[in-house]
């Protein structure tokens, strides 16, 4: 699995609880006036291509993320309607909205554009949910974000 540092390194007092996916902004998501972000399309959609909610799977888990009205691009690219992904491991808060994406165990990066990765878990329940970060990590507005699905790794 490949990790990619893409974080500024500034602490986040701010978090939200982390909701089913919708196209709406996430409760208590406050606007951060000096991050200016990109939009997304109404009918933008990412999806857990593999594994399905409720799979009892073996480690490693190969996982394959989905995206329609948009493309995938890699970090850094300022082109519109496209981003990448970001897995979200086992996280019971959703990060800041209006702020770079952090990189961390929970936090994957996919700047390179990947669309699937090989992820170790131990075993036991996990959640897993993607969403879209823009050109410079930031969610879009309104997140392009799946939904939270759990899988059980024997």
């Amino acid at each position: 699995m490949v990790l990619q540092g893409c974080s500024d390194s500034q602490e986040q007092d701010e978090s939200v609880t982390q909701n089913e996916a919708t196209m709406a902004e996430p409760e208590g998501t406050a606007e951060n006036p000096a991050i200016e972000r990109t939009s997304a399309p109404a009918e933008a959609e990412v999806t857990m291509l593999s594994p399905e909610g409720g799979a009892v799977v073996t480690s490693p888990v190969m996982v394959e993320f989905g995206l329609e009205g948009m493309e995938v691009a890699k970090a850094g690219t300022d082109q519109e309607n496209t981003g990448h992904h970001h897995l979200l491991v086992d996280l019971d808060q959703l990060p800041p909205m209006d702020a770079p994406l952090p990189s961390t165990n929970q936090v994957i990066h996919f700047g390179g554009g990947q669309t699937s990765t090989k992820l170790e878990l131990e075993p036991g329940e996990h959640t897993l949910q993607l969403l879209l970060g823009d050109f410079m990590h930031v969610p879009h507005k309104p997140p392009v974000m799946s939904e939270k699905i759990t899988i059980t790794v024997e």
